[in-house]
């Protein structure tokens, strides 16, 4: 059969982690599910809306376990593989783990997607398996309306180096590693508009390991950690607070973006997973007078393969952000501050902007 290639992104109709169920869908089909406290092996579970599962063993080993995948935000092959493969990963990272194997989820239309691109998809993830030091020992594939791929992956740590969301303290800093405007430049991807400075812009910070997860874990400085992915900068910050049941304030003028994002958001490239995300944050996030539509966008922009959001120790702080930019992450910075007070997001920035 000779299928003729197709981009991508023109088979599906949201792309990465912008194709996530909003938080309030997931919350409500969540709701009568049983609690996991029958399993007292079962450090991390669905409770606070985590990136992975925790099993401890009886050695103090803990096995931690996530999956992930999504439909296309780029259209080359390779590079899809390679953000999914990333993007599936980086939960381990952020549990404070080291991967040691996936599996890999394939969904194609076998009437739409020539073989070679299918081929192309599975290297790029396995490469960047491989960059993470493990195999891609199985997985399952099934013929579906839409292309999907992504990654089960199996990770390892100490008892005291598992990261939750759920363990911020009044008083931490919270540090941002990755630019945000991921999903605004997948937008303008689909409109065929973004530039080719901004799509390397883009495949650098997506297929950069969060391999620094692991070692933050090793730091007692280090309380929570988080990835921020498809629910956005606020969405990732509010299962802080709520986890952790305290205030989360956001300097809206100290995060990085990527180079073209502020631009493109002015101009209205916006993904409609923004939009869902900000209507199901509800009354829990309170912004500024007068912040354009568009800084809120960004605050609310899914991230697919996006950074790490950690909380710390203020004092030690500055010296993790120079740890964390020395490890190849240069975006890093000081983004906010976590206090007492019921669990909700304040984002402050300066006056007129």
């Amino acid at each position: 059969m000779n299928i003729p290639m197709v981009r991508l992104t023109s088979l599906a109709h949201g792309g990465g982690c912008g194709c996530k169920l909003a938080p309030s869908v997931l919350q409500n089909l969540l709701a009568d599910q049983p609690l996991m406290t029958p399993y007292k092996q079962l450090l991390v579970g669905t409770e606070t809306g985590d990136d992975a599962a925790v099993w401890r063993l009886d050695d103090g080993t803990c096995v931690i376990a996530t999956t992930d995948f999504f439909t296309p935000v780029v259209d080359d092959p390779t590079d899809f593989g390679r953000i999914a493969a990333t993007n599936a990963i980086s939960d381990v990272y952020a549990m404070g783990g080291t991967p040691i194997f996936a599996l890999a989820i394939l969904g194609i239309p076998v009437d739409k997607i020539a073989p070679e691109t299918v081929r192309d998809i599975l290297k790029g993830g396995a490469s960047v398996c491989a960059a993470a030091g493990i195999p891609v020992a199985g997985g399952h594939s099934i013929d579906v309306p839409e292309p999907i791929y992504g990654l089960a992956v199996i990770g390892i740590c100490k008892t005291e180096e598992v990261r939750r969301n759920a363990d911020a303290k009044a008083g931490d800093a919270l540090i941002l590693t990755k630019p945000l405007g991921v999903g605004v430049y997948s937008a303008a991807i689909k409109k065929g508009v973004l530039s080719g400075s901004g799509y390397a812009d883009m495949i650098a910070t997506t297929t950069l390991l969060n391999k620094i997860g692991a070692e933050l874990a090793k730091d007692p400085a280090v309380h929570a950690v988080t990835d921020v992915t498809g629910f956005g900068l606020l969405g990732h910050a509010l299962e802080v607070a709520r986890g952790s049941k305290l205030s989360v304030i956001i300097n809206a003028d100290n995060l990085p973006l990527l180079p073209e994002a502020a631009a493109l958001a002015q101009q209205g490239f916006v993904t409609g997973a923004s939009i869902r995300n900000w209507a199901s944050y509800g009354d829990a996030v309170t912004l500024p007078a007068g912040l354009p539509d568009w800084r809120r966008h960004l605050l609310t922009d899914p991230q697919t393969s996006g950074g790490l959001l950690v909380s710390c120790d203020p004092q030690k702080a500055d010296g993790i952000v120079r740890t964390i930019n020395a490890a190849g992450y240069p975006a890093a910075r000081i983004i906010g501050r976590v206090e007492a007070g019921a669990p909700r997001i304040s984002v402050e920035a300066a006056a007129g902007r």
